[in-house]
């Protein structure tokens, strides 16, 4: 099984950047995708940036032009820069990884606790 550790979220002013960061390990033949959803008291959990291990990238169009998300396939670590941001942008971030098992080559789905990004004046 994969192990999925997550840092980098906090309180920041309006406009301001954070970065977070997602580190896998396990038992992983090969990596599908990875990236960040997020949960805001009373919504549902959204799509907010993925990478495949291709390269390709997929914005939600919330956060276009203001977050970058980015790799380091020997790291087996993504990361989401997160620049100008917004009150609206407060929530749960859950660090989301597909990939496919050693085991059985079964496509799996791994998510790690979450980490808290609240933006405020």
């Amino acid at each position: 099984q994969v192990q999925l550790v997550e840092s980098g979220g906090g309180l920041v002013q309006p406009g301001g950047s954070l970065r977070l960061s997602c580190a896998a390990s396990g038992r992983i033949l090969s990596f599908s995708s990875m990236g960040w959803y997020r949960q805001a008291p009373g919504k549902e959990r959204e799509l907010v940036a993925t990478i495949t291990s291709g390269g390709s990238t997929n914005y939600a169009d919330s956060v276009k032009g203001r977050f970058t998300i980015s790799r380091d396939n020997v790291k087996h670590t993504v990361y989401l820069r997160m620049n100008s941001l917004k009150p609206e942008d407060t929530a749960v971030y859950y660090c989301n990884c597909k990939y496919y098992d050693a085991a059985d080559y079964r496509l799996l789905e791994e998510w790690a606790q979450g980490t808290l990004v609240t933006v405020s004046s």
